[in-house]
């Protein structure tokens, strides 16, 4: 089942990247955020993004949409620094384990993944503001400075809603149901982990959706 969906995921990205390589997204980020979106949420992000976003890629920028679709494509865009972060840092930190002395392990705690959530978290954080400041940058037609600003105001509140969601879910698979269905932890290079990925970074999305709605509600964030 855990190859299943993630042969879902990677094949929607595949996809994906290939579509907006033809029919570029107005908004030039999104060419990254909707492949990498891919990767957690498969088919129901794959109708999303054609039903909602490829219909305007190059004409418009979805603003025609309701309020929960431009939430729900928001929080995607958040999803996608995660994603990528979460990727990154997870397979840097089995190839460098030394890395995990760096962000505390050893010293504050013995188990190593609290190293691989650490550094996921500020990769995700450095990559969503990143992805951010792109977006409302040239929406605001900010410098660099300021944009930076808006995209940390736009992101922090965001990012950390999805991160609460995420690591909730993975807490409770790694420390209570796979040791007592599965008799240990799922290794960083199974598929069964990135699977539980997978699901967290659903739940990151549900714990960041609400948080999304009142960042563009008030005007902090804007709409997509």
């Amino acid at each position: 089942m855990s190859v299943g969906f993630l042969t879902v995921g990677v094949v929607s990205a595949a996809w994906v990247a290939v579509d907006v390589f033809r029919h570029p997204q107005r908004m030039a980020i999104m060419n990254v955020v909707w492949p990498l979106t891919m990767l957690f949420g498969g088919i129901v992000w794959l109708l999303l993004y054609l039903r909602r976003s490829r219909a305007v890629a190059g004409r418009g920028t979805g603003r025609g949409s309701s309020m929960a679709v431009s939430v729900a494509i928001g929080t995607s865009h958040c999803g996608a620094g995660c994603a990528i972060g979460d990727l990154v840092g997870e397979f840097v930190l089995v190839l460098f384990p030394l890395l995990g002395t760096l962000v505390g392990r050893g010293t504050f705690y013995q188990d190593e993944i609290f190293a691989g959530w650490i550094i996921d978290f500020v990769l995700a954080f450095a990559l969503g503001i990143v992805f951010q400041y792109f977006s409302i940058a040239p929406m605001r037609g900010l410098g660099f400075r300021a944009g930076i600003v808006a995209a940390l105001k736009a992101d922090t509140f965001s990012i950390s809603a999805w991160q609460v969601g995420m690591y909730g879910v993975m807490a409770l698979a790694q420390f209570l149901v796979l040791p007592a269905f599965f008799g240990g932890r799922a290794d960083v290079v199974t598929p069964e982990f990135w699977f539980v990925m997978q699901l967290a970074m659903v739940a990151g999305f549900a714990t960041a959706f609400p948080v999304n709605w009142a960042l563009i509600r008030t005007g902090v964030k804007e709409r997509m």
